[in-house]
């Protein structure tokens, strides 16, 4: 990315600063007025976007394959480090299939009715538009449907497809656009191809983040944890993956991606501390990478408006409506196309969960609906689609470009809005085929891992107070300490009507402690300011607070 030019064609540093902290101002502006207005995040930060592009403020000439750099390996990295691993390894088929096999039927499907739509768009060129509007954004889902949840089986299939869909899309698009520059395709060739991308990029994403993960903890083991250290070693790996598997010709996008599940594997032993910072640092990299993408799409709007009157004469009309048209016609041809693809792929996960002798759950065509209305494109189609060359080889211009671009804006756009409008209606109330052995799995891990603390204090008590003279003083701590994982434990064997007056009663606990912690801080913030209290104690005492306040905030009750 780069400030356009000023009035006196030079562009210093200071105005590239400047323009940054206006995207960041816009992210944190936009936030706020979503969630006045309730309009979408993702709708309110792309209005801000076109704003900034349509006043005096310098803006921003979007350089894609910076983009693809600086935005997208940090945010896939971490959708693959946060997705749980065993529900995506547990619907692996389903997402291999939307994944894959969806993008696929998309590309030819779409790029066949665009060719025949627009005759003077080559079939390569579809076919390359197609490929980029078949990659799914988890992030635009989630901001749509903030205000109301996806079920989570449903929410976790939608970001393992997002995860693998993105490259699936970009190689497609990859071998058409090098049909077009070369006149000739090798089926054989884009084969081998494909997989060398795949299997090329998710093998180095592993082995970057297990080398990285374990240099790391070897040094920590040795040395000591310095969690500033940790934690830019943390934002390091996406990026790292992502050049190394560019470099050798592989997909960098399923290598940061790889390298995010690589990390719940391969690290381990990290300060309670460093995870809580870096956890700190990760939410506050994707709200703002993930915003900027929205207030960068935005700005891009206007310019890419202004050419509309040029490449509509491309298609054979002279009003420019008819381009609103074809937009239209290429989201509703996604959109059958999907609902068709996502209809029969779980009538065939619910065949096979039969022929296991599984209950055999109906599909409800509600959830198909909202799988297929879920669909939202964004930051992969906004980028992919401005790689593509300005010239063929003989220095001629692409054919259709601009056309192109303006066309895969508007699906952006308007799946972005259907999402907005249509979604969250449909999601009300929509629960997937019950999974009953999660809840039993985590009930048992609490019980067990509340027997291995109860063991743990009893013997570190006995150590401490081994030949003292207050050894009553430890027992009596060790007698409280354990009360606390006894009650967690008896709670677990009630029936269900105890265990639901249980939980409404751990729940009224929760109320009560957030109130008495908002108190404790005000009192020492008064304390501070009074001077009853120094200012380091203040920071550290708040500091426990707060962490203690996010704990009951963000647990629900059990």
């Amino acid at each position: 990315m780069a400030a356009r030019r000023g009035p006196r064609g030079k562009e210093g540093p200071l105005e590239q600063i400047v323009i940054v902290l206006i995207m960041l101002a816009a992210v944190v502006v936009s936030g706020i007025l979503a969630r006045w207005t309730g309009i979408a995040l993702p709708i309110m930060q792309i209005l801000f976007g076109a704003g900034i592009a349509l006043s005096p403020i310098e803006t921003v000439v979007l350089d894609p394959e910076l983009f693809f750099v600086l935005f997208l390996p940090p945010l896939l990295f971490l959708d693959g480090w946060r997705i749980p691993k065993s529900e995506l390894f547990r619907d692996k088929v389903i997402i291999i299939e939307l994944a894959l096999g969806l993008v696929i039927l998309t590309v030819a499907g779409v790029g066949l009715l665009i060719h025949w739509m627009i005759p003077a768009m080559p079939l390569a060129v579809a076919f390359a538009l197609a490929a980029i509007v078949s990659p799914t954004d988890p992030i635009a889902v989630q901001a749509v449907a903030a205000r109301t949840p996806i079920p989570r089986r449903m929410m976790h299939i939608l970001e393992g497809e997002s995860l693998l869909n993105d490259a699936s899309g970009l190689v497609c698009m990859r071998f058409a656009v090098a049909a077009m520059l070369t006149g000739a395709f090798s089926l054989t060739a884009a084969i081998g191809t494909f997989f060398w991308l795949a299997i090329g990029g998710l093998a180095i994403g592993v082995a970057t983040a297990y080398l990285i993960s374990k240099a790391k903890g070897f040094a920590a083991a040795h040395l000591g944890e310095d969690s500033g250290a940790q934690i830019i070693i943390s934002l390091l790996i996406p990026f790292t993956a992502y050049l190394i598997a560019e470099h050798l010709h592989c997909s960098g996008i399923l290598a940061a991606v790889a390298a995010g599940i690589t990390m719940t594997f391969a690290e381990t032993g990290a300060l309670a501390v460093t995870r809580v910072r870096r956890t700190a640092v990760w939410d506050t990299v994707q709200f703002a990478a993930s915003g900027a993408i929205f207030v960068l799409l935005g700005e891009q709007l206007p310019s890419i408006a202004t050419s509309a009157a040029e490449t509509v004469r491309l298609t054979g009309h002279s009003e420019p409506w008819w381009l609103a048209v074809y937009v239209l016609a290429i989201v509703a041809a996604l959109g059958v196309l999907r609902f068709a693809w996502v209809w029969g792929s779980l009538r065939l996960t619910w065949f096979r969960a039969r022929l296991r002798g599984e209950r055999n759950p109906k599909v409800s065509r509600r959830l198909v609906l909202a799988m297929s209305l879920a669909g939202v494109r964004g930051a992969i189609t906004l980028a992919g689609i401005l790689t593509l060359p300005l010239t063929l080889r003989d220095g001629s211009p692409f054919p259709a470009r601009d056309l192109a671009i303006f066309l895969a804006a508007g699906v952006i756009i308007v799946t972005l809005l259907i999402a907005t409008f249509a979604l969250p209606p449909i999601l009300k109330g929509l629960e997937l085929p019950p999974d009953p052995s999660a809840q039993a799995q985590e009930e048992a891990a609490r019980i067990a891992a509340a027997e291995a603390a109860l063991r743990a204090i009893d013997a570190e008590q006995h150590r401490l107070a081994a030949g003292r003279a207050d050894a009553d003083l430890y027992a009596d701590a060790a007698t409280r300490v354990m009360e606390l994982y006894r009650l967690r434990i008896d709670g677990r064997g009630l029936d269900a009507e105890s265990r639901l007056q249980r939980r409404r009663l751990e729940e009224i606990e929760r109320a009560l402690r957030l109130a008495g912690l908002k108190a404790e801080r005000a009192r020492l913030y008064a304390a501070g300011r009074a001077g009853e209290l120094p200012e380091d104690a203040v920071r550290r005492l708040v500091r426990e607070i707060d962490l203690l306040e996010a704990r009951y905030s963000s647990t629900p009750a059990h």
